[in-house]
């Protein structure tokens, strides 16, 4: 009798355990929300990459910005609680000539649950129509935008191309 008891409690105690999560610890690693990634190119040669200098970034209602510099793929994050952002890619930004263009990103979100540690995460989808992303200044650095994804659930493919 003692032999059965022992073993119904080992076995309430184990079930007990069944449902558990592990700990209340996002892991390293784990996918957060993607930021849209940027790639330039050279508009005279649309086939190759162009690094850009001293590039600064500033979405609007922003005082401080990031500031780029000899890179040719950048990774811009989109907000969460909005539909559309504006940012003004300003070309030569710390000299005293700086060149700004002003885009427009319009999108869909999906909030996806991961777990309960590290709780959801969102993932974008750029409007096909209008077009997911608009130049709104006169072309002054920028000559074209061509989307490549519209759907943006991770950081592992160029989502947008710039033609300068």
């Amino acid at each position: 009798m003692k032999k059965i008891l022992f073993g119904l409690f080992t076995l309430l105690f184990a079930l007990s355990f069944w449902n558990c999560e592990k700990d209340d610890i996002c892991e390293a690693g784990t996918p957060t929300t993607p930021k849209l990634i940027i790639e330039f190119y050279d508009n005279a040669s649309p086939s190759v990459l162009k690094n850009v200098t001293d590039l600064g970034i500033v979405a609007n209602g922003m005082a401080t910005g990031v500031l780029f510099t000899g890179v040719s793929k950048i990774q811009v994050p989109l907000k969460t609680d909005v539909d559309a952002v504006v940012y003004n890619f300003v070309l030569n930004a710390s000299t005293t000539s700086p060149i700004t263009d002003n885009i427009t990103i319009n999108y869909k979100r999906n909030d996806v649950y991961i777990s309960r540690a590290c709780g959801y995460k969102t993932q974008f989808k750029l409007n096909d129509n209008p077009n997911g992303m608009v130049l709104n200044t006169p072309k002054n650095w920028i000559k074209e935008i061509n989307i490549q994804k519209f759907t943006i659930e991770n950081e592992n493919e160029t989502h947008v191309k710039i033609f300068f």
